[in-house]
């Protein structure tokens, strides 16, 4: 039997020297079908070069980035 996709949000935001422990922890999970759906809320630091590398490497990671800081809220939404 297989098991369900389960989808995982991430916001980030100027998170470049964290984000990718951050990555890492989700991703090596022992539950093996998900999907990290992580969305940069318009960061000025490096995460959105460090987030389209890490998504380069794993298909699992898909990418939303906004132009512009939204705030948390409508960045998950």
């Amino acid at each position: 039997m297989s098991q369900p996709l389960i989808s995982v949000v991430m916001p980030a935001y100027n998170v470049g020297r964290f984000v990718e422990e951050a990555i890492d922890t989700i991703l090596n999970q022992t539950y093996s079908n998900i999907e990290l759906l992580i969305a940069d809320d318009g960061s000025s630091d490096k995460t959105r070069e460090i987030l389209a590398y890490r998504a380069a490497k794993d298909s699992r990671i898909k990418l939303h980035h906004n132009e512009e800081n939204l705030g948390y809220l409508k960045t998950c939404n």
